[in-house]
């Protein structure tokens, strides 16, 4: 194991906890991709970007954690880096890995018709799930760094969106860090909408629901919401047909051994309608994302989540926020 942080306090504990030799502890990130490691996880507190195609140049197989980054043009870059360098480039949607997810895809598969989609997406503070977990602080992070991040997201985020309202802006982070997931999800059943038709931004952009179009002549709801003072997290994928239902209810990404549960409802040949709940298994997502990453790399198998496709789902982002502005 190869680990990489700018506070060395961080890596030296994590380093100690791991058995990871002092030689493979770096505080930059082209220090370790010089290196001999064959593959790399990204997930910096700035922009992805820029380590990723660093990886890439570097011959390295990357794994970057969601979002993929701000920007199309930095997705289309990520991925042809990628692409010249001969490596894998796959994107952190566990939920797209995850069992009862994969079961309720094939059951939509399934379906005789699609008639209408529904997203829930109810989030409280993460602060409340952290709780639940020891959490490695320190005081060595270099204090230039913080405002040099800060400035880059704002850039970033005025190259995405535009000249935008402080509720815009905090809309569209929360729809990039957080409702990406259900856009992915929404993407490994439909693919890209056709288009955006409405989006509302409300409680000073704590709040955000969009309206979109898919082939096949039907419609998407999908909202999030920020919910701050109770633990309960909810977020759903529902989908709706003449005959059957197909819906997903989701764990919160901090669960440890909770599953996702999917309910199918159809009706026998007479008429007779039935309802089923399933678990298919308690496995972790994001174990079998890693996995999915490796067999890639060993077997040339292309990503369940690549970096190629997700191009679709960082414009989605910017298009949810553009259309409410036109409203």
């Amino acid at each position: 194991m190869t680990i990489c942080d700018l506070s060395q306090k961080l890596i030296d504990a994590l380093g100690e906890a791991y058995d990871v030799p002092a030689e493979r502890r770096f505080t930059e990130y082209n220090d370790l991709f010089a290196s001999d490691v064959d593959a790399v996880i990204v997930w910096p507190a700035g922009s992805h970007a820029p380590p990723t195609i660093a990886a890439a140049r570097a011959g390295k197989h990357i794994f970057v954690e969601k979002p993929m980054c701000h920007t199309e043009r930095e997705a289309k870059e990520m991925v042809a880096a990628a692409k010249e360098a001969n490596v894998v480039l796959q994107v952190g949607y566990m939920k797209r890995h995850d069992p009862g997810y994969q079961y309720g895809r094939e059951r939509v598969k399934e379906m005789s018709d699609v008639r209408f989609v529904q997203v829930n997406h109810l989030h409280p503070d993460n602060s409340l799930h952290l709780k639940e977990f020891k959490v490695l602080r320190f005081d060595d992070f270099p204090p230039d760094a913080r405002p040099a991040i800060g400035e880059e997201d704002a850039r970033l985020t005025r190259e995405a969106i535009g000249d935008a309202s402080p509720a815009e802006v905090r809309a569209y982070h929360h729809v990039l860090g957080s409702m990406i997931h259900d856009i992915g999800n929404l993407h490994g059943l439909f693919g890209p909408p056709t288009r955006v038709l409405s989006t509302e931004i409300w409680r000073d952009g704590h709040g955000i629901t969009a309206t979109l179009e898919y082939a096949g002549d039907f419609r998407c709801v999908a909202s999030w919401v920020d919910l701050p003072e109770l633990w309960d997290f909810k977020e759903t994928l529902e989908v709706y047909g003449s005959r059957e239902r197909v819906l997903m209810s989701f764990p919160t990404g901090f669960a440890i051994g909770l599953p996702t549960v999917v309910v199918v409802q159809g009706m026998e040949g007479d008429g007779t309608p039935w309802k089923k709940e399933v678990v298919v298994s308690h496995e972790s997502a994001f174990l079998r994302e890693i996995v999915a990453f490796h067999v890639s790399i060993q077997t040339g198998t292309p990503c369940l989540t690549s970096g190629a496709d997700t191009i679709a789902d960082i414009a989605l982002v910017r298009d949810i926020i553009l259309t409410a502005r036109r409203a």
